[in-house]
């Protein structure tokens, strides 16, 4: 328990200051990106105040969510930050409160299809493959105004925000400052980038939440 509380204290703190020195008027959401770890650690987390997760595989949250610990569920908020199948919208839209990976039009059609049999829909972020990486998710930089366009007029879904994941071997920096030119450009509040290794500057450069994990939890054991 001792090192959990330790790493979520320093995390937030440093989050603090990060966001002292951007002048921000409002904290970032700091996600906790609970993906593969153990029990024992979710439960110290919990334990620590953490009430914010980030999960990449539907199948793996409710397993976690909707079993181990779904007494805690009412009190949560819950992000799906892995790519979502269509087949698994439904599933999805029951479970999450936030999905922050939507990129084509096949899954715009599945969600609001979930939604309304399930009577709600998730708040929505729609990722941005700002690297161009053909293995990676997300709409293109350039097709991004096309797509709101048709997400907001065709399919009536306003987006909260942008979400990106920078290539692993360039600079993140300016991955993050094309994030938030985008979301200014087009009218998107709030921006999901930074992780373990960069939400600091995440942050200063405009991040309204970030997503870490071994950073809270310690290295995962695949």
């Amino acid at each position: 328990m001792s090192d959990i509380s330790n790493t979520h204290k320093d995390v937030l703190a440093k989050l603090t200051a990060a966001s002292k020195r951007a002048a921000q008027s409002a904290l970032p959401t700091l996600v906790a990106v609970s993906k593969v770890q153990p029990d024992a650690r979710i439960k110290d987390m919990l334990a620590a105040g953490q009430r914010v997760y980030g999960e990449n595989r539907v199948q793996e949250a409710q397993r976690r969510w909707g079993e181990t610990f779904a007494n805690h569920r009412d009190d949560l908020t819950l992000h799906l930050i892995g790519p979502l199948q269509t087949n698994k919208a439904a599933e999805a839209v029951a479970l999450f409160d936030v999905i922050e990976t939507v990129d084509r039009e096949k899954l715009l059609k599945a969600l609001v299809k979930a939604a309304e049999a399930h009577g709600s829909m998730p708040r929505l972020y729609v990722q941005v493959n700002t690297g161009a990486e053909p293995q990676k998710s997300g709409v293109l930089p350039d097709e991004l105004p096309a797509f709101l366009t048709l997400m907001r007029d065709t399919y009536k879904l306003e987006p909260e925000g942008l979400m990106c994941i920078p290539p692993a071997d360039e600079a993140a920096s300016p991955h993050f400052w094309l994030l938030s030119n985008l979301a200014k450009a087009n009218d998107v509040a709030k921006l999901s980038m930074g992780m373990s290794g960069d939400y600091e500057t995440a942050i200063e450069m405009g991040a309204t939440s970030v997503r870490v994990g071994s950073a809270l939890f310690g290295a995962r054991e695949y």
